[in-house]
């Protein structure tokens, strides 16, 4: 797998679900189930891992030191409000008003999936933030792709 991709604009019903778009359920591994763990995201949004790649994230945590307390406060910081939720019968998911709260989430959303991931903005600021750094984008380029061997 190459990983997820795409970017899709989404309505939120007034019980905060969404119609999980098909396109990007069709890229989901089977052994996801259609189960994910949703969390707070790095940024102003969530975060929402397919249950297969949550699985895999937690394998590689649990190798942490937790006797640092550097790691350990990343171990909570990381998985603090993460909860389980999974495609409804209708194909929807429903994100908790306590989630949707913490990242400003209201009627319309953007659900951005790349590589092992999906991240649900608010969809102002989605395409605020996505506008602020766009100025930059040659140069975060260059910072994150320039010392990449393309020979193999």
């Amino acid at each position: 797998m190459f990983g997820l991709v795409g970017e899709y604009e989404v309505k939120l019903d007034a019980k905060g679900r969404f119609l999980f778009p098909s396109h990007l359920r069709r890229q989901l591994s089977p052994s996801a189930q259609e189960n994910f763990m949703l969390n707070k995201g790095f940024e102003d949004c969530l975060t929402l891992y397919p249950m297969n790649e949550w699985e895999k994230l937690s394998t590689k945590l649990s190798k942490l030191n937790l006797f640092k307390p550097q790691n350990r406060m990343f171990y909570r910081l990381f998985h603090q409000g993460a909860k389980q939720v999974a495609l409804d019968s209708a194909g929807r998911v429903l994100i908790p008003t306590s989630h949707m709260e913490r990242v400003g989430l209201e009627k319309e959303a953007m659900i951005i999936a790349y590589n092992d991931r999906i991240e649900i903005w608010d969809r102002t600021k989605y395409f605020e933030m996505i506008e602020s750094n766009m100025s930059d984008f040659a140069d975060l380029a260059n910072d994150v792709m320039g010392g990449l061997d393309d020979t193999e």
